[in-house]
């Protein structure tokens, strides 16, 4: 049954919703957590769980997920059910010389903000990761970066928020929001009205459509990732491992659309091994395809060979919600007292769950936000 009236509503229930509600919990404020679907319906419950700086922008992006990754020891210990949280470090692997000039560069930006990370050869590269192909040329390697289940850790939040009297609402659309005098009045739903004075639109990929509902128009556009599953394996990988095209090709999308899209893969704690990703815009259609299929095992084939051994047991797609500057949208918007934004990660909502979850609670709760919001407001993508 729904209440009558929320302080808050969140408007999606995946990791970023959920950490939000969470972080809510703690400042004392009682969410509703609105689903269409299920908890961890999008992509929370449809990607890796790498936890990775390497892959950031310098900048604030960076510095974001810096903050984020210090708050998950502490949150492996308190949450409900495990998170699978491990501090294992990361490997991003070279293959060719242009490769290496820009890690090069962007090895020297990470390390003036204050990112652990050295350059490798290719002997040291293989001393890290023995199953690592004698063709790569080097490798760059932190030891902060980590992994987690990503539907865990959404689990999880929900749950402590839920002891903190938050409610969590699944298989129920909201089909608008009611105004007045452009301030949040109410939320209604496919079951019902909620009264609310705030919304938090945390709905990823669907944010647009939540949007328009109050006349917002939202940049943010799905890209498909696709996502190849091994059958458990004893321990092949003993850290995270991205190559240094998948980097390249996520600021750059040229190189994504000329089919370099590298790749990004885990060992998970069942010994299944994780391999992505495309990065796609073919809209909403989250099927698999032979050509994803196809790129991501080639990719993964010429530098971990003994991948190969293994059964490939099923493969999978999310939809990352895209912003055209690669930064989320968070904070209030201008025009209507009461609408928070707090989607667009792309494919870093696992990472950034933590920082961001704190950061709208404490704007919520009027407190002081760890991070100024200008940078990440709507009103960026505003034409003059």
């Amino acid at each position: 049954m729904l209440p009558r009236r929320a302080d808050v509503i969140i408007i999606g229930a995946g990791v970023i919703g959920a950490s939000i509600a969470y972080y809510l919990g703690k400042e004392g404020i009682r969410a509703v957590v609105l689903d269409k679907e299920q908890i961890a319906s999008g992509s929370s419950g449809a990607c890796e769980g790498l936890l990775l700086l390497q892959s950031k922008k310098p900048g604030i992006h960076l510095e974001m997920a810096l903050e984020s990754l210090r708050r998950f020891s502490a949150l492996a210990r308190e949450l409900d059910p495990p998170i699978e949280y491990e501090n294992k470090g990361g490997v991003v692997v070279i293959e060719t010389d242009e490769e290496l000039a820009t890690m090069q560069q962007f090895v020297e930006k990470q390390k003036k903000h204050n990112v652990e990370i050295s350059l490798l050869g290719p002997e040291q590269a293989r001393e890290k990761e023995s199953a690592l192909s004698e063709n790569i040329i080097g490798a760059t390697f932190s030891p902060l970066d980590s992994q987690a289940n990503p539907i865990m850790l959404t689990l999880g939040f929900l749950r402590s928020a839920q002891r903190a009297g938050a409610m969590v609402i699944t298989d129920t659309a909201v089909r608008a929001i009611e105004l007045i005098r452009n301030r949040v009045a109410a939320v209604i739903t496919d079951k019902g009205k909620i009264e609310t004075k705030m919304v938090i639109n945390a709905a990823g990929a669907l944010a647009p459509g939540i949007g328009e509902m109050v006349d917002l128009s939202i940049p943010i556009k799905p890209r498909r990732g696709q996502i190849l599953v091994t059958e458990p394996a004893p321990p092949l990988l003993k850290r995270c491992i991205l190559s240094a095209m998948y980097i390249a090709a996520k600021f750059n999308p040229k190189i994504a659309e000329a089919g370099g899209v590298g790749f990004a893969v885990e060992q998970t704690a069942n010994g299944n091994i994780l391999i992505g990703s495309t990065r796609e815009f073919v809209g909403f259609d989250k099927r698999t395809t032979y050509e994803g299929i196809h790129s991501i095992a080639g990719n993964i084939l010429r530098v971990i060979p003994e991948i190969g051994n293994l059964h490939v047991i099923r493969a999978f797609a999310g939809l990352r919600p895209y912003t055209p500057d690669g930064l989320p949208i968070l904070g209030e918007v201008e025009t209507i007292k009461g609408f928070i934004m707090a989607a667009g990660h792309e494919g870093d909502g696992i990472t950034l769950a933590p920082i961001t979850g704190e950061m709208i609670a404490k704007l919520v709760a009027g407190g002081t936000v760890p991070f100024p919001l200008e940078d990440f407001r709507l009103e960026r993508f505003e034409t003059t």
